[in-house]
């Protein structure tokens, strides 16, 4: 058993950095609906997707689904991500959730696989490597949500951000995680009951109950949350890299077992750590009185 959970828990081995760039997987560089931006200069180790799909609200559709999976299959594999921030270009909206337009127009066969390829972005979130952190401004519902809550931290408008997983309103359920998550986040009674009644909430009333980490006063510009993430981030950059991404892999495989096992993932995690660089450099950096300096080795 110990060494088949030593195997599904170790790292990926480093790929060459992906560049700054737009992604999609059809349509020229105008038609673009998302964007990745590698941050620089003190920000260096942040990277940014950022949705901007103005016409539809930033709507979960075939085109929009296919360029995040191409975006997360490169960046998963570039070590000098250190944490990745997904944000929106349309003011007043982080996701609106599944395009149901483009939906209505899929036979139920089209409808099932379509679910699926979005169950399997949101669980590609949920298991990138390093931190990831959702910047809500505005709407978030639906898939909008569920794709929030496959990010590990979560920052909100405390006015403007309103979330929800509203898909009995529309005569379905949850489908790309939300049903699995919510409950694993806010518990199952309340859960139970924001599903049922497909209620929306505020930013603040998500921070009340624990559904977003931060909640901010909006600013003119309508992007508060995402300078909060990027603060986030900020106070994420310092820290040693193997051992944050590893600390995620103890956190999110220990929380689908019991005790006994998430103490034994623990321990294995903990012995990657070991032979890395960064451990001897924060001994080193803590005897010397200064400074760390981790280069993610």
């Amino acid at each position: 058993m110990q060494r088949t959970l030593t195997s599904a828990l170790r790292l990926t081995r480093p790929w060459r950095p992906l560049q700054a760039c737009g992604c999609a997987s059809n349509g020229t560089a105008r038609d673009k609906e998302i964007q990745v931006r590698a941050l620089a200069g003190s920000d260096q180790g942040i990277t940014e997707i950022l949705m901007n799909r103005p016409r539809t609200r930033n709507a979960l559709g075939n085109v929009l689904v296919s360029e995040l999976l191409e975006a997360l299959a490169q960046l998963q594999e570039d070590r000098q991500v250190r944490v990745l921030i997904f944000r929106s270009g349309v003011k007043g909206v982080f996701c609106a959730g599944a395009d149901l337009k483009e939906r209505e127009q899929m036979s139920e066969a089209e409808v099932g696989v379509f679910v699926q390829r979005l169950r399997g972005l949101m669980n590609q979130i949920a298991a990138f490597p390093a931190p990831t952190i959702a910047a809500m401004d505005g709407f978030a519902l639906g898939g909008g949500l569920e794709l929030a809550l496959a990010c590990d931290l979560r920052v909100a408008a405390a006015s403007s951000a309103v979330m929800g997983l509203i898909e009995t309103t529309r005569g379905l359920l949850p489908g790309a995680g939300g049903t699995q998550r919510l409950p694993r986040c806010l518990g199952v009674a309340l859960a139970k009951e924001l599903i049922f009644t497909g209620q929306r909430l505020s930013g603040s009333q998500a921070q009340a109950l624990g559904l977003v980490n931060h909640s901010v006063a909006q600013n003119e510009e309508g992007n508060a949350a995402y300078h909060r993430a990027r603060e986030l981030a900020q106070a994420i950059l310092p820290q040693a890299p193997i051992a944050v991404r590893l600390s995620k892999v103890a956190i999110d495989r220990g929380m689908e077992v019991d005790i006994a096992s998430g103490m034994a993932i623990e321990g294995i995690c903990y012995a990657q750590n070991i032979p890395s660089r960064d451990r001897l450099e924060g001994m080193a950096a803590f005897r010397e009185k200064r400074p760390p300096r981790f280069m993610g080795e």
